[in-house]
Formats: structure tokens, C-alpha cells, sequence
């Protein structure tokens, strides 16, 4: 991959240096950094932090992850001279809990919708889409830019290339605002396919939008761009309309209740519209679970219990936020909505037959797959059905035969959060990692140790386990898709 570094990044890093240097802060030690994920549920943000003109709500409850057991310093700043974002550390050893910072402590958060309330429309799709155009191969008259840069790349960057962290992940800050030199050391050390951000890592648009123009562009002077990812599937789970003020929309059963094709779209042309402008380019939504239990973990964040109804709204979603340069994301393969426990906390059994799934689930998610979503989240729930007592993003049987093979999903198969009770609580970070390419999965999300999850997955290929091949597939289907968003360099 390419080795060049912009003049400004240079001059950026001098003066971030010399900042830091001021502060009493250390820089640490880019191979120090790389650390199994300890974690916190609330947001810091230091006194020099900006100060957000975004509208503010009620308290949240935010995770941000951590090993860092720096101070946080103050700087004192000249009153005509722009605030300083810093990097403040976190405190605790709470466990990780994503996909739950939103909702206050009182009730949940409750989004107001900037526009207004839409009445039922009799004008209803009732079944999902089955019409998939099966389409030739065809072979390129060239390589494309995906295949030449992925014959350029060893076998540490094509490894790194299959890991989504959030910043705090690979560069061991307790809360990340803010891209400096140390960010960019790990980066070089461990060239990530992708970020994934919360609530806390967003202070103001301003800031945001610099904290990613500014990791994007330099991946990209590396040869590959980034995926920028966050959960914004609307209602309460958001993590930029709640803290940068963009248009908010219902929780997903109110447009399930409406089964409006439009309706849906204009909820993934919204969001996709805001997440482009700030520069996202990959959203966890939307959810395409089944209501089947009503007591499973997710609530009203799910369309429906008619699974039809589920495929033609998550299909609208998907491509709303596609239309606006934004990759959809279906969850939580095979589908959660049938249990009654959560995998943050530990290990959930899903007792679902084949059968069941396949006249269920399958088709909610085959809605959205037909619809041509970029990405699938495969969840960790074990089902019983598939007779490996596996959680679903480590088990082949789900992950290759069902939605590679049943399904016919050829976009890239991502886990969900690794950093999760129900795969930090039976396995180490090396093995999981080792696990989920051996079931087909492309890209491993927020591994609880970054290093060893790499390092497990290159011992794997050193010892025969896996393939160098096996490798090359997934990292293909990746800088395919990043060719397909304009970010190869």
C-alpha cells in the first residue's frame, strides 16, 4: 500500500505534539496501545473540549471504551483562539454495553420527528420483493483497482483489513474526539478496515465532520479509505441525531404499522442524508429481526411480527440509505427477535428449528438482500437449528450455507460487537477472530483485544488452518465495496 504523508498531516502532527508536550500529557507508545478493551457506559468530554451549539436532551447513557489510565489535563487557551479537542481518558471497568447508550436512565429517549406525522396510507406492499436478477459472472477485460491494490498488500495489511474497531480500540484513549499523530502511528501499525463511533466520540458537527474528513483522508493516502460506521437506525437508538441535532424519525415499529413503501425510503433518505453529509459511509440499520418473542432484547427498534412486512421495510430503509452514498446493514442474522435474553450480557439460546427460520426470518432478511443491502450483521445468539451450538457470526452452517448459500448474499458479512458478553465470556479475542473466517465472515467488529484477534487470524494462516486464499476472498469483496464508495486512493 502507498507510504505517502500529506505536508498538512506533518505540520498537524507537530503542533499536536508540541500541545500535548505543553499539557504534561505523554504520548504513548504506539505498540503499548493495542489493548484488550476495558469499557465505561458514560460521555467525557475535557474542559477544552468545544462547546456544541447542537440541541441537547436529557442525559443518555454512552459507552466509551478504555485501557487508559492517564489524567486528563486542561490547557489553557487564549479566548480569540479555537478550543483544543482532546482525547480525555474514561474512568471504571464497567463492561461494554453497545447499542444501549441512548435511552436515559428515566424512560428512554423519545424523538421528536422534524417533519410531520404522516397518516396511514391504504397504498400497502404486503410481500416482500422475491424478483433477484441472477446475472452472469463476468470476467474484467483488467484487474480492477480492488484486485491491484489487494496484490500489493501483505498479509498484516489484508489481515488488519477485516477489523472494524472504534477509535479508542486501536489507539488505547479513554475518548476519542480527535485524530492526532499517535492515531496515526497505530493506523500505520494496524491499517483497520473501518471505525465504528458512539455517542461519545461526537461533540459538535464542526467536529465530527473534521475527526472523520481527517482519518478518512489519511487511510486514503495509504492506498485504502476507511468504512465510517455508527448505529443510526432512528427512534432512540442514534447516536448522531440525539447528539448533533439531524432530523430524528420514529422508532421502526411506527413504520411498521404503516407498511408504507415511501415511508420507509424516506426514513433511510433522511438519515442517509445526514450520515453522507458528516462523512459516514456505512450505517448499522436497519434492523430486519421478526417480532416473534415480546420480550427479546430489541423492542420497538424491530418493523413487525409479519415478516413480509419486515422485508418491504427494511428493504425501503436499505435502499433510502443507499441512494444517498450510504452502505445499509441488515440485523441481527439469523434474527434475535425470537429470544428473551440479551448477548451483551452473556450467552442467549435461540430455540428456532430450520424450519422456523426459514419461513420466518429468512424472509425478513431476504426482503433486504434482494433489495441489494451492502452489508449483513450476523448476531452471536446460538441456534439451535443449525445443531453446532455456536453463536451464529463463529458457525458455518449459518454464516456459509444460510446466508451465503440459502439467502444468496454475496455483500460483505459482518459480526456483530466481539467485544460482547456472549463471546468475551467463552472466548479469547485470537480464537473468535479464527472462528468467524473459518464461518465465513468478512469483517470482525470491535474485537475486545485488536492485537491479538490480528495476530490469531495470521498464526492461523502461518499454521495451514486457514487460507491465504480464504484471506484474499474477504479482503476482495472489501476493496470492492470501498472501490464502489470512492475510497480507494
Amino acid at each position: 500500500m502507498k507510504n505517502t504523508r500529506p505536508n498538512k498531516l506533518i505540520a498537524l502532527a507537530l503542533a499536536m505534539t508540541s500541545l500535548l508536550a505543553g499539557c504534561g500529557r505523554d504520548i504513548p507508545n504506539a505498540e503499548d496501545t493495542i489493548a484488550t478493551v476495558g469499557t465505561t457506559e458514560q460521555t467525557q468530554v475535557s474542559s477544552t473540549s468545544r462547546t456544541t451549539s447542537a440541541k441537547t436532551t436529557s442525559a443518555g447513557r454512552t459507552t466509551s471504551a478504555s485501557t487508559t489510565s492517564e489524567a486528563t489535563t486542561a490547557s489553557t487557551t487564549d479566548k480569540e483562539e479555537e478550543p483544543v479537542l482532546t482525547n480525555a481518558p474514561a474512568s471504571g471497568n464497567e463492561p461494554y454495553s453497545p447499542g444501549i447508550e441512548n435511552p436515559p436512565d428515566s424512560g428512554g429517549y423519545s424523538p421528536t420527528p422534524n417533519y410531520t406525522r404522516p397518516a396511514v396510507t391504504t397504498a400497502k406492499r404486503t410481500t416482500s420483493a422475491q424478483t433477484t436478477t441472477t446475472k452472469a459472472p463476468v470476467k474484467p477485460s483488467r484487474p480492477t483497482d480492488a484486485d491491484e491494490l489487494l496484490a500489493d498488500m501483505s498479509l498484516h495489511e489484508k489481515v488488519c483489513q477485516m477489523f472494524m474497531t472504534h477509535p479508542e480500540g486501536l489507539t488505547g484513549y479513554g475518548c476519542f474526539n480527535y485524530a492526532d499523530q499517535h492515531t496515526y502511528d497505530c493506523y500505520d501499525n494496524y491499517p483497520i478496515g473501518g471505525y465504528i463511533f458512539f455517542a461519545n466520540n461526537l461533540v459538535s458537527s464542526e467536529q465530527t465532520r473534521n475527526m472523520l474528513s481527517n482519518l478518512q483522508n489519511y487511510a486514503k493516502s495509504k492506498g485504502a479509505g476507511v468504512f465510517l460506521a455508527t448505529d443510526e437506525e432512528g427512534g432512540y437508538i442514534t447516536r448522531v441525531s440525539y447528539k448533533l441535532g439531524a432530523p430524528a424519525v420514529y422508532n421502526m415499529s411506527y413504520y411498521g404499522g404503516l407498511n408504507d413503501y415511501d415511508e420507509a425510503f424516506g426514513v433511510g433518505t433522511t438519515i442517509g442524508t445526514y450520515l453522507a453529509d458528516y462523512g459516514f459511509n456505512v450505517d448499522f440499520a436497519p434492523v430486519a429481526d421478526v417480532n416473534i418473542n415480546p420480550n427479546n432484547e430489541l423492542g420497538n427498534r424491530i418493523f413487525s411480527s409479519d415478516p413480509n412486512v419486515v422485508a418491504d421495510m427494511s428493504a425501503a430503509v436499505v435502499e433510502g440509505l443507499q441512494s444517498k452514498g450510504v452502505s445499509g446493514t441488515l440485523k441481527h442474522f439469523p434474527g434475535l427477535g425470537a429470544g428473551g435474553s440479551n448477548t451483551h450480557y452473556g450467552t442467549v439460546i435461540m430455540d428456532r428449528s430450520y424450519e422456523q427460520l426459514h419461513d420466518n426470518e429468512f424472509v425478513a432478511f431476504q426482503g433486504g438482500i434482494d433489495a441489494g443491502c451492502d452489508f449483513v450483521m450476523v448476531g452471536h445468539q446460538v441456534v439451535t437449528g443449525a445443531g453446532d451450538n455456536m453463536p451464529a457470526d463463529l458457525s458455518k452452517v449459518i454464516v456459509t450455507d444460510w446466508l451465503r448459500d440459502e439467502l444468496g448474499f454475496d455483500g460483505i458479512a459482518i459480526t456483530d460487537a466481539q467485544a460482547m458478553g456472549a463471546i468475551v465470556n467463552t472466548y479469547g479475542s485470537s480464537e473468535a477472530a479464527v472462528l468467524s473466517v473459518e464461518a465465513g465472515i468478512d469483517i470482525i467488529l470491535m474485537p475486545a483485544d485488536l492485537a491479538a484477534a490480528v495476530s490469531g487470524i495470521e498464526q492461523a494462516v502461518s499454521s495451514g488452518r486457514i487460507s491465504e486464499e480464504r484471506i484474499d476472498e474477504s479482503v476482495l469483496r472489501i476493496l470492492k465495496q470501498k472501490e464502489k464508495l470512492g475510497l480507494l486512493g
